[in-house]
């Protein structure tokens, strides 16, 4: 691998509206510490040497907003690209990684809801596809027991079992991957919906194992939680506000 396709690029997927996190601005332009969780997700990928690119799929009615939120926020140290994203995460994904110059040969995908992931996790995921995995995930063990259930809405659910906790892991982004796997298993996808086949998946790792492919897991970090209901902001506050009373950040 030459010296340019070593350099990751990274691709947000923020075109989504985050309801979970109730009514008002889509879920990437909700503001932390008076910073929008987008520009937060990016500056954690920008701070990576191993990232040399950053682009970002935004609401496609939204593109000229981004940009100029990016702009304003002082992220022109890196390479740093807006492009349409489509109706779902899997197509924003799709659309970002088309807008990657062909030579790149690692790519991660990160939620801009995970805007505190620290810069270890970053390199840490880029440095295990540079060392030839094909999908890599950070990933940190559970803390609490989790049963299987038969889903019943609004009444009580059956327990089936309890998978033993010590093999079970819970998925964090940024995501590696050497690009031409990420880019195979889109296309397949792309296929399989055309065809009326499988749903998406709930994360781009999924994908490659679901066509075959093999995922492996590095450590993550418990501040690269995402940031999905509006406790999960208050959570972020604190450790943001941990954050720069010791380091400035």
């Amino acid at each position: 691998m030459n010296a340019t396709a070593a350099v990751a690029a990274a691709v947000v997927p923020a075109a989504g509206r985050g309801e979970r996190l109730g009514p008002g601005a889509p879920k990437a332009l909700r503001e932390l510490g008076g910073v929008p969780l987008l520009v937060h997700a990016v500056r954690a990928l920008a701070r990576s040497r191993a990232v040399g690119l950053v682009v970002v799929a935004a609401p496609a009615d939204g593109v000229a907003e981004v940009v100029g939120l990016l702009d304003s926020h002082g992220l022109d140290g890196k390479d740093i690209r807006v492009v349409a994203g489509g109706a779902t995460r899997q197509e924003s994904v799709r659309l970002g990684l088309a807008a990657i110059p062909a030579e790149v040969e690692i790519v991660l995908v990160h939620d801009a809801a995970r805007p505190l992931v620290p810069v270890e996790v970053v390199d840490a995921v880029a440095a295990a596809v540079r060392a030839g995995a094909e999908a890599v995930v950070p990933a940190v063990p559970l803390a609490d027991t989790v049963k299987r259930v038969e889903p019943n809405r609004g009444g009580p659910e059956p327990v089936l079992d309890t998978p033993d906790r010590s093999t079970l892991r819970a998925v964090q982004t940024p995501q590696g991957f050497r690009r031409e796997t990420l880019a195979e298993v889109h296309e397949k996808a792309l296929t399989e919906e055309a065809a009326g086949g499988l749903p998406p998946v709930t994360d781009d790792a999924g994908l490659v194992e679901r066509f075959g492919g093999r995922v492996v897991v590095v450590p993550g970090h418990e501040e690269a939680f995402k940031v999905t209901r509006p406790l999960d902001l208050v959570l972020a506050e604190a450790v943001l506000a941990r954050r720069r009373a010791s380091d400035g950040y």
